[in-house]
């Protein structure tokens, strides 16, 4: 009776244990989330002390021109690097486990270039862009509606090819891989064409374009990416232990009753809809839905409970962070943070294929 007994009493313990350091990471994740916040603001061509940004933002400032500074530029760009690196975060972690694929992200599988081809389209062909010859706002989208449904009905034409490969007998996560290696030089290649017919101050605009800066983005398209973003997280989170069910793999999880071809199409969808949305806005941003999952699930391991939001706060802190470093490593030119989140994640994502990563 005393063993007994004492079991009883040590595993909650232990179990409150083992959650507790999970969400003491992930708050101080939010933690780490606020400082890179205020710093992030704080510097740039103009330095502007961290105190004096605290009181701007709670209506206190006592410069004007440094109010200006950080309400109508640095905010926007800081809140939307935070907004995209939460949304490619999650979608990333959902398709891993949606496919059971430990390579898939939106970058690896094409759909960030499917994307990038149907906004590209939208700008040249339909234009939704309007066009200028400022280096500093080569394109900017006056109908982000068109050129979001575009991007997204291509993702969505790459999502659907990615799925009919994973339900063919003997699919393996590298087959996968390798077909989004070939949905990206395909739809690379479709854009390059539009580039090629398009004109000159076109073809400056959409190359400068797809380059993935947070920078360009707006109030009204922050807000977009907001609402898109929010809502896909609440629904990811939502159907967190059904995609603990899947990890576990496709029969485990229909003998549980879970519905998974449902919550495999809508899923990939709903993660769609958040890289298309971020795509169109911000253009191909690459391996922030990659590296960020592996990162967390070696920290606080596989359980989906955790792993999405911990994700999600690590999107967050790598592109807020590839920002902030994005505009002080050459200062005073300022590099596109897409430079640097690709500089970051070849070196993690071929160390993953050379460690033959698996499920």
């Amino acid at each position: 009776m005393r063993i007994v007994h004492f079991a009883q009493e040590t595993r909650p313990t232990d179990y409150l244990q083992y959650v507790r350091k999970k969400v003491l990471w992930i708050v101080a994740g939010i933690f780490l989330i606020v400082v890179l916040f205020i710093y992030s603001i704080s510097v740039g061509a103009i330095e502007i002390p961290p105190r004096d940004v605290v009181d701007a933002l709670l209506g206190q400032a006592n410069n004007q021109k440094w109010a200006t500074i950080i309400w109508e530029i640095r905010l926007p760009q800081a809140l939307t690097a935070i907004v995209a690196g939460f949304g490619l975060a999650v979608a990333g972690v959902a398709m891993q486990s949606i496919l059971r694929n430990p390579l898939a992200s939106p970058f690896t599988l094409g759909i960030s270039s499917a994307g990038a081809f149907g906004a590209a389209f939208a700008v040249i062909i339909l234009g939704s862009g309007k066009m200028h010859n400022s280096v500093a706002d080569a394109v900017s989208i006056g109908n982000p509606y068109s050129t979001t449904a575009m991007a997204f009905f291509f993702c969505l034409l790459a999502t659907a090819v990615i799925l009919l490969i994973s339900k063919m007998k003997g699919a393996s996560p590298e087959a996968m891989v390798l077909t989004g290696v070939a949905l990206t030089s395909l739809f690379s290649a479709a854009t390059m064409v539009l580039q090629y017919l398009s004109s000159d101050t076109q073809l400056a605009a959409v190359v400068f374009w797809t380059f993935g800066d947070v920078s360009r983005a707006n109030w009204q398209q922050l807000g977009i990416m907001t609402i898109v973003v929010a809502a896909g997280t609440i629904y990811f989170i939502a159907n967190r232990w059904n995609y603990n069910a899947i990890d576990a793999g496709d029969e485990t999880a229909k003998g549980l009753g879970v519905p998974v071809e449902h919550i495999r199409l809508t899923g990939m969808v709903v993660a769609t809809l958040i890289t298309a949305v971020i795509v169109a806005f911000l253009g191909v941003i690459g391996f922030v839905g990659l590296v960020c999952p592996h990162m967390v699930r070696r920290i606080i391991g596989d359980d989906q409970r955790y792993l999405i939001p911990g994700s999600c706060v690590m999107g967050a802190i790598l592109l807020l962070a590839s920002d902030t470093a994005a505009r002080l490593v050459l200062a005073p030119y300022v590099l596109p943070v897409a430079v640097l989140t690709a500089f970051m994640g070849a070196p993690i994502f071929i160390y993953l294929i050379m460690r033959g990563y698996r499920h």
